[in-house]
């Protein structure tokens, strides 16, 4: 017959036994726990980052074509969208109008310029034949006075010679006045021609401007990537700055981790880390610290902190870190903008 007496010191062995390898298990993973802890910063305050580009209107109007999806692939340069040009295309015209009457005001001005030049030519032309009839005049007076103070002519003559040479010293002193008046002509045509300038200049500036406005109808890609949440559709209006969606570069993904400022006495550049995504459970991807905030992130809120109130109590700050993902390439179908991850940098 069995001895049952045996049975219960059998359990109570089986069961020390049990807690001695509990006891032993607890004990090894806690010793390598704190191994690891003593070489390790760690934070589960961390997420995935991607470059996002904004595709902003730059003209208001209605969109006439959607060539996106939600969450599509684009390629830098590719249009996204088109706004309804008809106005825009009006405004162009309207301004090349305008630019090509202001080239003629130009012109008309510049022609006047040449009209005025040569009115002074034959101003002072003329000038120059009425000094020479001045000057013969004057001979003449002066030779008549000596004859008729040697009586040798008559008192009619003598004011005869004398009325002409009055005559030619007027038309002489006509002649610079119309000198004057060429020169005054020729200084307002080129005042004139300064000022059809620079509207010209200012209506080829407008042109320019509609001609711009004109190309910014047409959206195209400002970088490669993938389209986000599109909220838009054709036949709606958009107004100028309004943004439209965003494009996410998928190409350029890093990690930043906010890690507490007691921790920073371990953190440096180059920094190896180790990076697991909640995601993705027991993949370990590798990185190093690429960069270290100058600033906490609470003095990136909305209302940072000020502790020069009265009411003060110490908070422990957070400071993000940027972390670069070695061979991020090979992953890029698992990361996400946005994603947790757990970070460990080892010092």
């Amino acid at each position: 017959m069995e001895n049952t007496s045996n049975n219960p010191r059998k359990g109570k062995l089986v069961v020390r036994i049990i807690f001695i390898l509990i006891l032993v298990v607890g004990a090894i993973f806690g010793i390598k726990t704190w191994m690891y802890a003593r070489h390790h910063e760690t934070t589960d305050n961390a997420q995935v980052e991607g470059h996002a580009a904004p595709v902003i209107a730059r003209v208001s109007g209605y969109v006439k074509a959607l060539d996106v999806q939600d969450y599509g692939n684009v390629k830098l340069g590719d249009t996204l969208l088109t706004i309804d040009d008809a106005e825009y295309k009006i405004a162009l015209q309207q301004a090349e109008a305008d630019y090509q009457q202001a080239q003629a005001d130009l012109l008309s001005a510049q022609a006047s310029l040449g009209n005025s030049q040569a009115n002074l030519r034959v101003a002072e032309t003329n000038a120059q034949v009425a000094l020479v009839h001045k000057n013969k005049a004057a001979a003449d007076l002066k030779r008549d006075q000596n004859l008729f103070n040697d009586q040798a002519i008559t008192n009619r003559q003598l004011d005869d010679t004398k009325a002409a040479s009055m005559s030619y010293d007027k038309q002489y002193q006509s002649s610079l006045d119309q000198i004057d008046l060429a020169k005054s002509a020729i200084s307002v045509t080129s005042t004139k021609i300064g000022q059809a300038q620079a509207i010209l200049a200012s209506k080829a500036a407008l042109v320019e401007q509609a001609r711009l406005k004109l190309t910014y109808t047409h959206i195209t890609a400002n970088i490669t990537g993938k389209i986000g949440k599109k909220m838009l559709e054709a036949g709606q209006y958009v107004q100028a700055g309004q943004s439209l969606f965003t494009i996410v570069d998928d190409k350029g993904f890093y990690i930043v981790a906010n890690f507490k400022e007691t921790q920073l006495a371990h953190i440096f550049l180059g920094q190896e880390a180790e990076i697991e995504i909640d995601s993705y459970p027991g993949l370990v991807l590798k990185g190093k610290v690429a960069d270290i905030s100058r600033a906490t992130g609470a003095k990136f809120s909305l209302l940072p902190p000020d502790n020069a109130t009265g009411n003060f109590v110490k908070i422990v700050q957070r400071v993000p870190v940027k972390i670069i993902i070695e061979n991020a390439d090979q992953y890029m179908d698992k990361l996400r903008s946005g994603l947790s991850v757990d970070v460990a940098l080892k010092y």
